[in-house]
C-alpha cells in the first residue's frame, strides 16, 4: 500500500466522505486538478468534502468486480448499495463533476474515469471460449 502523507484519505474509506480536513486523493491527478476538486466540494451544495475521491474509487472497485457478481448486481440488485454507496450514482456523480470542472482539469479528471469505463465497456468473452 502506497504511503500517505498526514491528513489524506484513501479513496473510498469507510466514513471518507466525512472528513471535512482532508484533501482528495485520487492517483493520477496533478495538485492543480486536485486542488479544484476540493474547492468544489466546499461551494457545491450537492458535494461534501471527500465525495469525489469516494466516488471515484467506488466506481474503479466496482467496474473490477467479476461479471457474474455484475450480473448478480444487474438483476437483483445489492443490499450494501444503501450503506456503502451505488457504483452506478457514483459515476453519474463523476459525470458532474467533470462538467463543473476547468477544461485542463476535467481533461485529465476525465482520463482517470476512462480507465475504469474501459473496463465497464470491455465485451466479454463467448461462451466456449476455452475450447469447450
Amino acid at each position: 500500500m502506497p504511503r500517505r502523507r498526514p491528513g489524506q484519505i484513501r479513496a473510498g474509506a469507510p466514513g471518507s466522505h466525512r472528513t471535512t480536513g482532508a484533501r482528495p486523493v485520487i492517483d493520477g491527478l496533478s495538485s492543480r486538478a486536485l486542488s479544484e476538486i476540493s474547492r468544489l466540494e466546499h461551494t457545491r451544495n450537492y458535494l461534501q468534502p471527500g465525495d469525489v475521491s469516494t466516488a471515484a474509487g467506488l466506481w474503479k472497485n466496482y467496474v473490477h468486480q467479476p461479471e457474474r457478481d455484475l450480473w448478480h448486481d444487474h438483476e437483483w440488485g445489492n443490499v450494501h448499495w444503501y450503506c456503502c454507496g451505488n457504483p452506478l450514482e457514483s459515476r453519474a456523480l463523476l459525470d458532474a463533476v467533470m462538467q463543473a470542472l476547468s477544461r485542463r482539469s476535467a481533461r485529465e479528471f476525465r482520463e482517470i474515469v476512462s480507465r475504469s469505463d474501459a473496463v465497464w465497456n470491455r465485451p466479454s468473452p463467448p461462451y466456449g471460449a476455452d475450447g469447450r
